[in-house]
């Protein structure tokens, strides 16, 4: 079936497209374990920006979390993807579509690198194709980024791949140290940025 059928979960879509550096996919069984050595290399930064990220996971956890986002990427509830090095195979991050609303096409990315893959332009290039990916493949209407008012390095992501700062929502959510933050709201809309 199309991606106009009726039902999301009878949507076909790709699982997984490229970009210049990188192999971006769904997540699959057996993944937990790699993703859970990335999270342990980035725990200290992950720790600041990711609500998650309070506890450093065990490798069943990883798994079962993995086994969960397949799961929902199979029934198109959210499409979590995994971001890896071409020319080596080893995964650099994690994206997908979050937040999804397929009558209105409205997607929301969200994403972290691993720290050794920092200031390079992965995530940069990552954000670039998942909203191709987006425009093309799921017919988006809308594509959102939002990132903590004081995640600057995140903020220059959306700014670089075009995204209008739509506004800023002002202490909507508690941070990690339990203070109130502001949110940038970034987006993408049909017939205006594309």
């Amino acid at each position: 079936m199309s991606i106009q059928a009726s039902s999301p979960i009878l949507y076909t879509i790709p699982e997984s497209f490229e970009s210049e550096r990188l192999l971006i996919r769904a997540p699959l069984w057996g993944d937990g374990a790699m993703v859970n050595e990335a999270i342990r290399e980035s725990m200290e930064e992950l720790r600041t920006w990711m609500p998650w990220a309070r506890q450093i996971p065990t490798v069943e956890e990883s798994e079962i979390n993995i086994r969960r986002a397949r799961l929902e990427f199979l029934d198109r509830t959210d499409l979590r993807l995994l971001l890896f090095l071409k020319e080596t195979g080893q995964l650099i991050g994690s994206s997908g579509l979050h937040r999804i609303d397929w009558e209105a096409r409205k997607f929301e990315i969200g994403y972290w690198l691993r720290t050794p893959f920092s200031h390079k332009g992965y995530m940069t290039e990552a954000v670039e194709a998942i909203t191709n990916y987006a425009i093309h493949e799921l017919h988006a209407n809308r594509i959102e980024i939002r990132c903590d008012g004081r995640n600057t390095r995140s903020s220059r992501v959306a700014e670089r791949q075009g995204y209008t700062l739509e506004g800023i929502l002002r202490q909507e959510k508690c941070a990690q140290d339990g203070s109130l933050r502001d949110t940038m709201v970034f987006a993408k809309v049909r017939g205006i940025e594309f």
